[in-house]
Order: structure tokens, then C-alpha cells, then sequence
């Protein structure tokens, strides 16, 4: 169905602790107690995935090891995930929402955007809304919150007003009054970094950064500023897409060495500087993976690929490069390779991953994570080449071939 062009009704539906939730479906005695979904469960060393209000209320938070939230809520019941108990919940909450518009697009396992400009015609949004929010509840038994308004940002940002079941409308002419007061680090799509880089411009409410000097915003921010700057002034022409869930399956890079190796010092630097390259693009989309490929095409032109599956969702480059590498030891003949591709399958949103650290695993990554952001800031500035992470840089001088996607570079064969 295409979507008109003038004024549109779009809802942002997100559900609320929506695995907690989901649990309470399934076991109606967990309801109004302090819930926590978290791993590890016998040895206390779990971190907290979600948890109900109720446990919220009392301190608990997410990504706080278990022993920590059991400090705060001594009677905290704790469950381990169950996946396919939420997917299937999800799909039943999505094919609810098809019930009014086709128009819906998922972001996550727990929320997304309808348009329901044509539907309603001459309806009221708020009633719908209701409807809608009452039947998730009653025939699911899930709450859930709702922003309504004439664009997706917006509705993103009224939806996150009011929780647990809220319903919230928010409109361009009131933004003066329920937006630009809130700090710039409530805006979506403004987070913790870039909240501090728009302090040192003097930008510290989401009024400040609307009427922010655009030179200053582009400089600091780059084509992102701009970005801001218009959502922060409620402008936001992006369409609510269905398909936009399968716009991509998989992220993978390749490249053709311009003369062919069997040097394993230059094959693990290409190795390395693909995985780069591909973390970066993951990053950007927000997804991880649990599929890793590698693709080696030698001097005759013979090309093999292989792969690996992996428990955990990643998307680092370290954790990329270990994996493409061990599956290049095991398979490379020693003949000489002409191309060599890394490429990463199965993604899922980053938000959805889930991944059961203990509290050490856990207390390392997050260790990592400054680490890891400082040097992509370094490279995106001064290019990859720049620094290279955990492996002697080789110079490949007479190798000036830019990567490509494995679905263009095989179209061309």
C-alpha cells in the first residue's frame, strides 16, 4: 500500500519488560511480583536482561549482575530466558497489529511503527490506539505503550512518555512545551557520547540543539548533526516500511589482492582489515551476528567457501578476526589465494541479541567498550590504516584494491 505524502497517523507500539511480561503471561502467579530474566541463574553470576517494574521499583536494573539486583531485592524471582517463548509472543503481537494497517514495520522483537493514515479516514487515533493497547493486553496479556503522531521520531518519543501502558500524542505545534524542555540525552538517536560532544557547542536541551547553528552541528557531528537538528525541530520524512526488516541478511566484504600470495603475513593482514570493515558496517546497522563465512578464490580462479556458526551474537572486529582466521587455517591449501571475503550471516538487531556472560565476561566487555569506541572515532578520522588492533600491520603496497560485497564481486565473475 503506498503511502500518502500529505499529512500522516503514525503509532510507535513498544511493549513494556516485554520478556518479564511474556513470563507473566505464562505463569499469572509472577504478576505484580519483582521479576528479573537473567543467566546463570544457580550461580548468581547472571546479568540482568529485563525485568518487571515491580523490580525496577526496588533498584534493580538492566545489565546489573544478579548478585547486585539480589542486594536490592532480596525477593526477587529470577527466570532464565526463553527465546522461543518470545518470539512467538512477538509474532502474535505483530500479526495483531496487521490486523489494522499492513503497514507495519518491526525494529525490534518487542516494538515497531504503524502508518495508519489510510485506515483511519475520518477516525479518531487515540480511540484506535486504546483498542489496540486493550487487545495486546486482553488477548496477550501484554501491556505495552503507544506514541501517536505525524511522523516516526516523534512517535518514537511520545511512546517512551508514559510506561507502563501509556498512550501518548504528541504533535509538531506542542514541541515547544513536552520536547525542547527534556535534556538532548533523552533524544532518540542522541546517546551518551554525543550528548557530551554537544555540551562543549553549548547544546544542552533537545530547544538548544533545534536551534543549533548548522555549521557548527555538521562539524562536530558530521552528516548526523544535520540529522538531529531536523528531528529535533520534529521533522522526519521516513516512511514506515514492512520490508525493511529483510533489507539485509547478511554484511560481508571481499577483495582481489592485485597479485596473488601465499604469504601468510599479507593474507592475515587482508583478513584483519576486512573484519574491520565489516564490524564497522555491522555497527552502523546495529546488528550482530552468529554466522561467520570466509570466502578464498585462488590463482585459478577456484573458489571455496566456508563457515562457522557461533553461540554468542558478536560484530567486533577482534572477535571477527579470530574466527575468520581459525577458518582460514583449517582450509587454506598453502596455494597461492587471488581473494579472500569475510562476511557475517544470521544478524539480528543488536538490541535483541542476547548474550550469558558471567560477571567477569561481562565486567571485560564493558571495560573494552571506551576502548573499542575511541579507536573506530580514530580511524573514521584519519582511516583505518591508522591503528591496527592486536596484529603487526603489513604494508601492502602494490595492493590497491578496495573491498567490495561478495554479491557485486561474484556478479562480476
Amino acid at each position: 500500500m503506498k503511502q500518502q505524502s500529505g499529512p500522516r497517523v503514525i503509532l510507535h507500539v513498544d511493549m513494556n519488560s516485554f520478556y518479564a511480561s511474556v513470563e507473566m503471561a505464562f505463569e499469572p502467579e509472577l504478576r505484580g511480583k519483582p521479576l528479573a530474566i537473567a543467566g546463570n541463574v544457580e550461580e548468581r553470576k547472571g546479568i540482568v536482561v529485563t525485568c518487571s517494574y515491580e523490580a525496577r521499583a526496588r533498584g534493580v536494573k538492566t545489565t546489573m549482575p544478579l548478585w547486585q539486583a539480589k542486594r536490592h531485592c532480596p525477593e526477587l524471582i529470577v527466570r532464565k530466558p526463553n527465546f522461543d517463548r518470545y518470539r512467538k509472543a512477538s509474532r502474535a503481537m505483530f500479526d495483531l497489529l496487521r490486523e489494522f494497517t499492513d503497514l507495519v514495520e518491526p525494529v525490534s522483537i518487542d516494538e515497531g511503527y504503524m502508518d495508519l493514515t489510510e485506515y483511519l479516514k475520518e477516525g479518531n487515533p487515540l480511540q484506535v490506539a486504546k483498542t489496540i493497547q486493550q487487545r495486546l493486553l486482553e488477548e496477550l496479556l501484554l501491556p505495552s505503550s503507544i506514541g501517536i503522531a505525524p511522523n516516526k521520531f516523534l512517535a518514537k518519543m511520545a511512546s517512551n512518555m508514559k510506561k507502563p501502558l501509556g498512550i501518548t500524542v504528541l504533535r509538531k505545534r506542542e514541541l515547544h512545551e513536552t520536547l525542547w524542555p527534556l535534556p538532548a540525552g533523552e533524544m532518540h538517536g542522541v546517546g551518551g557520547k554525543t550528548a557530551e560532544k554537544l555540551l562543549t557547542i553549548g547544546v544542552k536541551t533537545i530547544k538548544d540543539l533545534a536551534e543549533a547553528d548548522p555549521i557548527s552541528l555538521k562539524q562536530l557531528l558530521g552528516i548526523n548533526g544535520e540529522r538531529l537538528k531536523k528531528r529535533a525541530n520534529g521533522i522526519d520524512s521516513r516512511e514506515v516500511n514492512p520490508d525493511s526488516i529483510n533489507d539485509f541478511k547478511s554484511i560481508g566484504n571481499s577483495t582481489t589482492l592485485s597479485k596473488d600470495s601465499s604469504d601468510v603475513r599479507v593474507l592475515y593482514d587482508t583478513l584483519n582489515r576486512l573484519s574491520q570493515s565489516v564490524s564497522m558496517r555491522m555497527k552502523r546497522k546495529e546488528v550482530l551476528g552468529t554466522k561467520i563465512f570466509i570466502t578464498i578464490r585462488y590463482s585459478d580462479r577456484s573458489t571455496f567457501t566456508r563457515s562457522r556458526t557461533v553461540n554468542n551474537p558478536l560484530g567486533e572486529k577482534e572477535e571477527l578476526y579470530t574466527h575468520a582466521k581459525e577458518i582460514f587455517d583449517r582450509h587454506w591449501t598453502g596455494e597461492p589465494v587471488r581473494l579472500l571475503g569475510v562476511t557475517c550471516q544470521d544478524l539480528v538487531p543488536k538490541g535483541d541479541a542476547y548474550k550469558q556472560l558471567d560477571l567477569f565476561s561481562f565486567q571485560e566487555d564493558a571495560k573494552k567498550e571506551p576502548l573499542y569506541k575511541t579507536i573506530e572515532d580514530i580511524q573514521k578520522k584519519f582511516g583505518e590504516s591508522v591503528i591496527k588492533r592486536g596484529m603487526k600491520a603489513v604494508r601492502l603496497e602494490d595492493d590497491k584494491t578496495s573491498g567490495t560485497s561478495f554479491n557485486k564481486d561474484f556478479l562480476r565473475e
